[in-house]
């Protein structure tokens, strides 16, 4: 990373810059607020951009949104989000479900509380091996290391070969009508902007196989790795103040 090339600092919000899905706490604000004098700040999420910002406190930030479906932007004067984008795809339900029984019936998933699968309002999905209404002690308790769906991962991205497949929080697998993940959101953003890749760099928690910051991990973008949330204000010190 070349320091002096950089600017724009890009970032994820659970596990990176809060705990999942918790408040933006002051000394992680402060750290916002250093960076914010020397570069442009922009969030990058899997979730959508009213559900970040307000989770955000509205902190005064641009954000993308469900992998590059949506982008808003700060507007000052108001102290809100201006929407520029908000695109959604539709979504074949009978192949979907067809295709998350058949994986619930080979590996033993067939006992759920709820729906079977989510579906968002922009296209994307959530598979949620427990169901969309399963106790959060046993969502907690499912997969914490990822190694259970790790090891089928390359089944349910062949199966779902048209969406990026992401292994999401507890015992999930999200999923994002391809191209959009965060790398090919960050190139858009770029390209938007009139910026080349080495002058945004990009912090993460979830870099690992099947984690939705992986693939700007493995691109060549800049990438400052986060492993515990609690270290953010120290490891942005180091690395870019």
């Amino acid at each position: 990373m070349d320091k002096d090339k950089i600017k724009v600092v890009a970032m994820d919000l659970d596990g990176t810059l809060t705990q999942h899905k918790s408040q933006l706490d002051a000394a992680h604000k402060e750290a916002l607020d250093k960076m914010s004098e020397k570069y442009k700040l922009l969030m990058a999420g899997a979730g959508q951009v009213m559900r970040i910002f307000n989770q955000l406190g509205r902190y005064p930030i641009d954000i993308i949104g469900n992998y590059g479906l949506q982008y808003g932007e700060y507007v000052p004067e108001t102290k809100d989000m201006k929407m520029l984008r908000d695109d959604s795809f539709s979504v074949n339900k009978e192949e979907i479900e067809k295709k998350v029984t058949f994986l619930r019936e080979k590996y033993g998933f067939t006992d759920f509380a709820g729906e079977s699968v989510e579906y968002h309002p922009s296209g994307c999905l959530t598979f949620p091996i427990l169901g969309t209404k399963a106790d959060q002690a046993d969502k907690l308790a499912f997969d914490p290391d990822r190694v259970k769906r790790r090891k089928i991962y390359d089944e349910v991205t062949a199966l779902f070969d048209d969406y990026c497949v992401f292994v999401g929080g507890s015992s999930s697998f999200d999923m994002a009508p391809k191209p959009y993940n965060k790398y090919h959101a960050l190139d858009i953003y770029c390209k938007e902007k009139g910026l080349t890749h080495e002058n945004v760099v990009y912090i993460g928690d979830d870099y690992g196989l099947g984690g939705n910051d992986e693939s700007v991990y493995k691109s060549d973008f800049p990438y400052i790795t986060i492993d515990d949330y609690r270290d953010f204000p120290k490891i942005v010190a180091a690395q870019l103040l």
